[in-house]
């Protein structure tokens, strides 16, 4: 058994094994319950990506955006919430775990009770990633466009550094909002606001 030790501070670290195959979906599963503890994703190339823990603000404010999209998903009824734990098997065989995101409930319904005990191979309707100190704009920009590109109907990329709020939808240039008070998620998600203070 090979192990790899990685040491995080603020960056995430991508880790290539190029003499070794890429791993099945089994594989990658296995992988990732073996190192628990991480926050693990893999980009549709193969590439893992390992997240250091989040600082102690980001999460309260990952908390705040679950909370206010949770409370939102219970009043609404038509879908199901997930926090940043979850992660799915989007449709070019990326993994990735937005921090937070909603998918509509006979969607959900359709997948097997196995795959929703997995990496739920399915895109979700609505995801929102928040950006931290560390995390590079460009690259969330693409994260967020590759979203778009298997099946998200609406995307968020939080950047509380610039206090600006880019909107994706599919076929359409991405929308900056610069330091809004609250964020519609209408008409895709109807009635729902995310309300910024607490984010910033």
């Amino acid at each position: 058994m090979t192990t790899l030790h990685i040491q995080t501070e603020t960056a995430p670290v991508t880790v290539s094994l190029p003499d070794l195959p890429q791993m099945s979906h089994e594989e990658f599963l296995r992988f990732c319950q073996a190192n628990e503890p991480l926050r693990i994703e893999r980009a549709a190339t193969g590439e893992v990506e390992i997240m250091p823990p989040a600082f102690s603000d980001t999460g309260n404010r990952n908390f705040n955006l679950a909370l206010q999209l949770g409370i939102w998903t219970e009043q609404d009824g038509t879908g199901l919430g997930f926090d940043s734990s979850a992660g799915f098997t989007l449709p070019n065989g990326a993994m990735r775990s937005p921090d937070a995101s909603w998918i509509r409930r006979a969607k959900w319904e359709r997948l097997s009770e196995e795959e929703k005990a997995s990496f739920a191979p399915i895109c979700p309707d609505f995801v929102v990633e928040l950006r931290s100190k560390s995390d590079a704009l460009a690259t969330l920009q693409a994260k967020m466009q590759d979203y778009i590109d298997n099946g998200v109907s609406l995307a968020w990329l939080i950047d509380r550094q610039q206090r600006r709020v880019w909107i994706y939808r599919p076929q359409q240039t991405p929308q900056c909002l610069e330091n809004p008070v609250q964020v519609s998620g209408e008409p895709e998600l109807p009635g729902f606001w995310l309300t910024m203070d607490r984010i910033w």
